[in-house]
């Protein structure tokens, strides 16, 4: 499944930089990641790395877009092919 931002974001610009997928960018009012972007790293690191890097602990599976392994494997594939 993607990852989602909650409200407890500072802004601080940690997650963007690591992200392998280019999925989070900066929202209205907190930064946002693009669920059809997000692979949760599944292809690139054994961990998502934004949630690694969060000094607010913000970051959460979004039970909204809930995908398998695979699933993500594939969208990784599409986005670096």
């Amino acid at each position: 499944m993607a990852l989602i931002i909650n409200e407890d974001c500072t802004n601080c610009d940690a997650c963007v930089p690591v992200c392998p997928n280019e999925a989070i960018t900066e929202g209205d009012v907190i930064y946002e990641i693009d669920p059809d972007r997000c692979t949760e790293c599944v292809g690139a690191e054994d961990e998502p790395q934004c949630e690694l890097v969060c000094p607010a602990d913000c970051i959460f599976p979004d039970p909204a877009h809930e995908e398998t392994q695979e699933q993500l494997m594939a969208k990784y594939e599409a986005l670096h092919a």
